[in-house]
């Protein structure tokens, strides 16, 4: 019998993890509010995709390649933190809806979950998350799949509510200052997210 014993921890984990800021969640805020949620949703199910690629990757050797090489992390952060605060100025300079003129569009189901790779918190999360609660009994690979597909499950709804926090937020600015306003602060926050990266 599948050993279930990581359930609670897992949650409270996946829980801290994504219900707090970080790239994603800034990203999703900005979408949900400049696009909408039922646009946004690729974005979300995107960023589930890559998440549970990523940490069954790392629960089945890929995070060994932090441990053995350190500079590999370190390129990844930097890596991470310019293509992180390039769509931080993609968020900050994006004019009001009304005046889009050049087919402005949320991020793709594949974009989303392309970037993970190039996401130092999603490594880190992967990597602490498989190292901590991965059970030592069983069929390793069934039990990588079982709690990165668990840890999504608890996952989307937490980042859904980002996205639909921007929806509603969306929804009350009614003025083309008072959009300018909300975008360049969502990309002010995104890019502050490269100091906890970098930190």
């Amino acid at each position: 019998m599948q050993d279930l014993s990581f359930v609670v921890p897992v949650t409270l984990f996946m829980l801290s993890m994504t219900l707090t800021p970080g790239p994603n969640n800034m990203m999703l805020t900005a979408s949900g509010a400049n696009y909408g949620f039922r646009r946004t949703m690729p974005h979300i199910l995107g960023i589930n995709a890559g998440c549970f690629i990523l940490f069954t990757a790392v629960a089945l050797g890929l995070g060994v390649i932090f441990e053995r090489f350190p500079v590999v992390q370190t390129a990844l952060k930097i890596v991470g933190s310019i293509y992180l605060l390039y769509l931080a100025w993609k968020i900050a300079t994006a004019p009001p809806p009304e005046l889009r003129r050049d087919g402005a569009r949320p991020m793709t189901f594949w974009q989303a979950a392309a970037f993970q790779f190039a996401n130092p918190k999603a490594w880190v999360m992967g990597i602490a998350l498989m190292a901590s609660f991965l059970p030592e009994t069983g069929n390793p690979w069934l039990n990588a799949f079982i709690v990165a597909a668990f840890a999504e499950v608890v996952a989307f709804p937490c980042i859904s509510l980002w996205a639909g926090f921007g929806t509603a937020v969306g929804r009350a600015l009614k003025t083309n200052t008072s959009w300018r306003w909300f975008n360049g602060v969502m990309g002010a926050m995104t890019a502050a997210c490269v100091f906890l990266i970098l930190g």
